[in-house]
């Protein structure tokens, strides 16, 4: 209990470093609401950091071993259900069968990863009780339900050989939702009012599906042999580039809220995704030039894999710990809320 008091001499009674944290905040820029040309404030412009150094923001309790595997892993389900799609109908079994059985297993790893960050499996249950279509986990919830059960069909048909036309429907069934599956996660992360996160909402669900493409690409070449992954080497390259250009355009776009991206352990993982991305695909490209054979030309490809799949992996990581390193600073509250302020003439 404080025993802190006012008086007409001050404060009386304070404990030591509770105080205010006055001067080595953000000065509010441009004239006051009233202000004329030319007339001195009579009264300095007040300087903000926050009540006794708090955050304004509580950033997310969310883990990273829980929520960026969840990001990861569902969008490796969800683009591996369309690669698997079009493995199928392209002729190409291994590499579909490779992949639907991947697509299911990240399915089950992610919503692990869900439910232990919820605390209590009953949690997920509760989401399916109503459907929002203004909430993201709402629809994201009713997603999982639908898409779970397709990716899980396909794959048993497939391994088991049976009712192949039910099996067809079921892994078509799963691809139309795939692209979904791949994205929500960054529109659900973008509805709240952590910075890095809301400030991106145009582009992060860019940065997923690329990265959800490559993730997959990077699976069929470390399963399927070389001669099936040719479709899958070029989407590769598509889903990196599309990844690379969406992580360039919201650094020019969401201004200081990008600045996170590029620091802290956030900047160390989006690099290494980077880089790792950038290898796997020149890997993919090099084997699309001469597909080796044998044991060399499957490690080739398992190698250009694991690096796709580590690259997508590292991508997650970096935009969450952005994510929470913006909510930590109150500056990259602070600032866009004023910038908004000022350009709307107030």
């Amino acid at each position: 209990m404080s025993t802190s008091d006012v008086g007409k001499d001050g404060m009386s009674g304070e404990r030591p470093g509770r105080e205010a944290q006055i001067g080595g905040g953000l000065r509010r820029r441009g004239r006051r609401r009233g202000r004329h040309r030319g007339e001195k404030a009579m009264v300095p412009d007040a300087e903000f950091t926050s009540y006794y150094g708090k955050p304004i923001l509580n950033p997310p309790v969310w883990k990273a071993s829980d929520v960026a595997a969840y990001f990861f892993l569902g969008g490796l389900a969800g683009a591996g259900s369309v690669l698997a799609a079009g493995a199928h109908l392209t002729g190409r079994p291994v590499a579909a069968r490779a992949l639907k059985i991947s697509s299911v297993a990240a399915l089950g790893g992610s919503t692990a990863a869900l439910i232990h960050d919820l605390g209590r499996p009953e949690r997920f249950a509760n989401m399916l009780r109503v459907m929002k279509p203004t909430s993201p986990m709402s629809m994201g919830s009713w997603l999982l339900a639908a898409y779970g059960p397709a990716a899980g069909a396909a794959a048993v048909l497939d391994v088991t050989g049976l009712f192949p036309r039910l099996g067809g429907a079921a892994t078509i069934g799963a691809a139309a939702l795939g692209p979904a599956v791949c994205t929500y996660t960054a529109v659900l992360a973008a509805d709240t009012a952590v910075p890095a996160w809301h400030e991106a909402h145009r582009e992060l669900p860019f940065v997923f599906a690329g990265s959800a493409v490559a993730a997959a690409s990077g699976m069929a070449l470390i399963a399927a042999p070389p001669r099936e992954t040719g479709p899958m080497r070029t989407a590769a390259v598509l889903g990196a580039a599309l990844e690379l250009a969406a992580a360039k355009l919201l650094e020019r776009r969401a201004g200081l809220a990008a600045e996170p991206y590029k620091e802290g352990k956030a900047g160390r993982f989006v690099r290494a995704g980077e880089i790792l991305s950038a290898a796997g695909t020149a890997g993919g490209v090099l084997l699309g030039g001469r597909v080796p054979s044998g044991r060399r030309g499957r490690a080739a490809a398992a190698l250009s894999g694991a690096a796709l799949l580590a690259g997508s992996a590292c991508t997650r990581f970096g935009v969450f710990h952005a994510g929470i390193q913006s909510a930590r600073d109150p500056k990259y509250t602070v600032i866009p809320q004023r910038e908004r302020l000022r350009a709307a003439g107030g």
